[in-house]
């Protein structure tokens, strides 16, 4: 089968590899379509070492069941499934409560992040990673395993805070932050600012329910307070979704006395906090700082049906699998709006 693996830190390359055939407990799926994600392109420029090679890249999988191994129930060829991609140990206290995403035993990793991933033709996953998802577009249902999973977590984190009549921030409305922006309108009655440096994806902000949109920039900090008003108060939730230092900044310096910021993405700026007087302060009082990752399998359960019921949509760029390299190009120049779907 065909397949798109990191063969060495930084280089991805379309091969030939052998179909893999499930192991007990496990099914074998045909790939329907998989979500290109920013996480990919961490890995493919982390240090050789911290992940394996060569490796199927792709976590954000949907498809068709084509077998099952031994001990399989509940599955059967033709059904449909999203892939939950964390695989925890099973036996912390995190894993007990469900809390995949918070396990305590095993390190970082998944399908797609320690073992073989979804850019092929077919993957071979544990069953109690598949969760069904009817007669979905494969295509929309591949993006809410991370895109709509993960700002759906995060939301979660900080719901006691998304009130009626509060105000949350999105900071940067591309491949997660648009279907937060849907999340937050599906889910509470807050009012929404959202922020981002491309005109298209404000508009796309507008048209998904957004009731701000904000450029990113330096007087974005100075926009918003002229909606959230002044110091103590502010925005009672900041969801920063690129995780730039000057995102970063802005979220710090709108956020309410008492406020969440709950920082997804992964660009590398640096958040002070520190307990001191100076005012204003680096982070103000009271204020909770919280780095979500992913979600649980309750959660995704939740995703799949907000998506089924028509209330979550992904805003997807499709490309064959023979040109998934160059989709991950494009996602590394910015070019691509909402999210990259490879289809095999």
């Amino acid at each position: 089968m065909r397949a798109v693996r990191m063969t060495a830190p930084g280089t991805l390359e379309l091969t030939d590899v052998p179909t893999p055939q499930p192991g007990p407990g496990e099914v074998l799926l045909r790939v329907g379509a998989v979500g290109a994600c920013h996480s990919d392109l961490h890995i493919l420029d982390a240090a050789a070492g911290m992940f394996p090679t060569p490796m199927t890249l792709g976590h954000e999988i949907a498809g068709t069941v084509e077998s099952a191994g031994a001990g399989v129930d509940g599955w059967s060829p033709g059904d449909r499934a999203a892939v939950y991609g964390i695989i925890g140990c099973g036996r912390c206290r995190a894993c007990l409560r469900g809390e995949e995403n918070r396990c305590r035993v095993n390190p970082l990793g998944g399908i797609g992040l320690s073992r073989d991933g979804g850019l092929a033709e077919y993957v071979a996953v544990p069953a109690s990673r598949l969760l069904h998802v009817g007669d979905m577009d494969l295509t929309q249902a591949a993006p809410l395993t991370d895109a709509g999973l993960t700002p759906y977590h995060a939301v979660e984190l900080a719901r006691d805070r998304l009130r009626p009549g509060t105000t949350c921030v999105v900071i940067g409305i591309g491949g997660l932050g648009h279907m937060a922006l849907q999340i937050l309108v599906a889910t509470t009655a807050v009012r929404i600012v959202a922020v981002d440096t491309s005109v298209a994806a404000l508009d796309l902000a507008g048209r998904l329910g957004a009731h701000h949109v904000v450029p990113a920039g330096p007087d974005a900090a100075a926009t918003i307070r002229e909606l959230v008003g002044p110091p103590p108060g502010g925005a009672d939730v900041v969801l920063d979704f690129v995780g730039a230092q000057p995102t970063l900044d802005t979220a710090r310096q709108v956020v309410a006395t008492g406020g969440h910021l709950l920082l997804v993405g992964l660009a590398g700026g640096t958040l002070p906090v520190r307990p001191v007087a100076d005012e204003p302060p680096p982070v103000p009082l009271e204020t909770s700082v919280v780095v979500p990752f992913w979600g649980t399998r309750a959660e995704l359960q939740e995703v799949i049906a907000l998506g089924r019921d028509g209330r979550l949509h992904a805003d997807v760029q499709t490309f064959p699998l023979a040109e998934a390299p160059e989709a991950y190009e494009a996602l590394r120049r910015g070019d691509i709006h909402g999210r990259a779907v490879i289809v095999p």
